[in-house]
């Protein structure tokens, strides 16, 4: 009988995919050793090899459906720019989307586990490796489904360097079907992509990364001279501003630096007759 454990003992030491050592192990009557020897005079534990090396080019793409009800972000890597722009690699990834976009992986280790013809989109990256001679992973996956009045979009910075999934929430059914509605969206990404936000709001901005920017300030302020009461206002000046530059709602649009997000926002809903609201967003840069 071969047991999941044996299998995963496999994997762990050839870096194959689930089915190919499954079929090894049957080959061999769950024979660890001659499996191992048996994938690498097949190729196939090559990847294994490959494995650790790092991979930070590729290709990020999304998919949304036509209703703006759901929608992926995606990002698979490789270890040259050479492989990137080859149009079998590119291909490759379209694929990938394709799966993802007809499936309901709520993440990425669901994403991973999701059906690509015959095998997983796990071991198809891995067989894929031998393939393309470079380490390549899937590294990054996320999925919005839309609440009510919700509409999911995004944005891929050419040639798929960054990309950005939105979903912005509306009061009105039409507001979706206006073109000015989907050029403020368009306007939205584009900002999410230029000025890497690092939070929606200050709520999303962990505590810990403030209090990092407190510390850097204080140690600016520490030869000052000034009375602590006065540092903490400053400090307090010195946060506030680092809020503005990094929570999206509250950062100047990268099309007027007059106007904040929120206020772009605003008056879109006043010019639509009504009311935006980001929900969320997520932002990938290639190999971060």
């Amino acid at each position: 009988m071969i047991t999941a454990a044996i299998v995963k003992e496999l994997r762990d030491k050839t870096n194959a995919g689930m089915m190919d050592c499954k079929k090894v192990l049957t080959e061999t009557n769950g024979d660890l050793e001659a499996s191992i020897k048996l994938l690498r005079e097949r190729g196939i534990a090559k990847a294994g090899a490959k494995a650790d090396r790092a991979a930070n080019e590729g290709i990020i793409t999304a998919r949304v459906s036509a209703n703006g009800a759901s929608g992926i972000l995606l990002e698979v890597n490789c270890e040259t720019d050479f492989v990137s722009k080859n149009e079998n690699f590119q291909a490759f990834v379209n694929q990938i989307a394709d799966a993802l976009e007809s499936a309901n992986a709520a993440d990425h280790a669901a994403a991973l586990a999701v059906s690509m013809g015959e095998y997983s989109i796990e071991d198809t990256v891995k067989a894929k490796v031998v393939e393309v001679g470079e380490n390549l992973q899937f590294r990054k996956y996320v999925r919005f489904d839309a609440a009510a009045g919700g509409v999911i979009s995004f944005y891929i910075h050419p040639p798929g360097k960054v990309g950005v999934l939105i979903e912005v929430g509306t009061t009105k059914p039409e507001s979706a079907k206006s073109d000015a509605f989907r050029d403020m969206v368009k306007d939205l990404t584009l900002h999410i992509a230029a000025c890497a936000p690092k939070g929606l709001s200050r709520n999303d901005i962990p505590e810990s990364v403030v209090e990092a920017e407190k510390e850097i300030f204080r140690a600016r302020l520490a030869d000052s001279g000034k009375p602590a009461n006065i540092i903490e206002n400053i400090l307090k000046g010195q946060v506030g501003k680092f809020y503005a530059e990094n929570c999206f709602l509250e950062q100047a649009f990268v099309k007027d630096d007059k106007v904040t997000v929120t206020q772009f926002l605003e008056a879109k809903g006043k010019e639509l007759g009504d009311t935006f609201t980001v929900t969320r967003f997520v932002r990938f840069g290639l190999g971060e």
